[in-house]
């Protein structure tokens, strides 16, 4: 199953993923990230490092994003205690001072904890009617039940309001039942057995579910059922119906389906799902940085490498020759440094 393009040969990452069977898994079957434990780990190095880079002769930028895209989270988060223990300063404070625009808010990212990044991410969106649809259920669709819970929890004490309360004032419709629905944290688990008289049973509820009132029954079985049950329910629906799924909800939802679909994409397959909204990311005409910055942070510790090879696969080119090409300035080598390698 290797991908070729033109001239070049098999793509290694590719390659390795399938022959693995693991091309098209997520988080929930183990790490495929780009970014690891370092394992020369040194919390009192990289404070050195990290001083020297702000407070000598001009800000060593190459440093600090060398050390901060080659610790994990976890290590990052040590390094920054111990900054503040051994300088009386804070890392982050002393970051945002010394750098500026897409790199400084890069570098943030990378230092705040995963949950409080996601909260932050969240009420951005929330706030902005244009963006919670996509980003809101970015976050609540792809996030582990534990990631989801810790992110809920920051936002309560961050923002001093419960998310799902933000959920119903901003956001409406089908959108909203969604989203508050994901935010509850319902969604099954998969226990290794299969349950075909549910499949089939929702199957048949989905084929019912044609009027008005039946958005409940795609809600519940779109948020609530685990997502290896659900592939199985959109193949079984394909073979009875001889379409897909989705043409169901463009024809059932029309101007709403776009929440639903959104869904059954993440359902489907969460790399491909990533690897779209980061080719669109970098479409645009000024590429979005928020977007780029946020998945390759937040999936470098996961399935980047799953992203990686579906991006190559889509599309006929890496990820990382993409980034090279539409990224400009500082905030380039933090990107790329999270992708890590060429896909050739």
């Amino acid at each position: 199953m290797s991908v070729t393009s033109g001239k070049t040969g098999p793509s290694l990452t590719r390659e390795i993923l399938s022959h693995l069977g693991l091309a098209n898994k997520t988080a929930a079957w183990g790490t495929l990230g780009t970014l690891r434990t370092f394992l020369s780990f040194s919390v009192d190095k990289d404070v050195q490092k990290l001083l020297r880079a702000i407070a000598g002769q001009g800000v060593d930028r190459s440093t600090i994003v060398d050390v901060l895209t080659n610790r994990s989270r976890e290590q990052r988060q040590l390094i920054s205690r111990a900054f503040q223990e051994r300088t009386q300063q804070d890392l982050l404070q002393s970051l945002q001072a010394a750098l500026s625009g897409h790199l400084e808010r890069t570098v943030v990212a990378l230092l705040q904890p995963a949950a409080r990044f996601d909260a932050q991410e969240l009420r951005r969106a929330l706030q902005d009617s244009g963006s919670a649809e996509d980003v809101a259920m970015e976050i609540l669709a792809t996030r582990t039940p534990p990631q989801l819970q810790e992110c809920l929890a920051v936002y309560r004490h961050d923002f001093q309001v419960e998310a799902e309360e933000d959920i119903k004032s901003k956001t409406s419709g089908i959108l909203r039942d969604l989203l508050l629905a994901l935010a509850k944290g319902a969604r099954e688990s998969y226990c290794g057995i299969i349950d075909y008289n549910l499949a089939e049973q929702d199957v048949q509820a989905l084929e019912r579910a044609e009027g008005p009132s039946t958005k409940g029954t795609w809600v519940l079985i779109f948020t609530q059922r685990n997502p290896e049950h659900l592939v199985r329910v959109f193949r079984q629906y394909q073979r009875y119906m001889g379409h897909e799924l989705e043409k169901t909800v463009r024809n059932h939802f029309h101007g709403n389906a776009q929440a639903l679909l959104s869904l059954a994409s993440v359902i489907r397959n969460t790399p491909l799902y990533f690897a779209d909204k980061l080719h669109r990311a970098l479409q645009e005409t000024e590429p979005n940085y928020q977007v780029l910055m946020r998945i390759l942070i937040s999936r470098s510790e996961t399935d980047l490498l799953s992203i990686r090879a579906e991006f190559k696969k889509k599309f006929g080119k890496s990820l990382y020759s993409s980034l090279q090409d539409a990224v400009k300035g500082d905030c380039q080598s933090a990107l790329l440094a999270l992708c890590r390698a060429e896909d050739i």
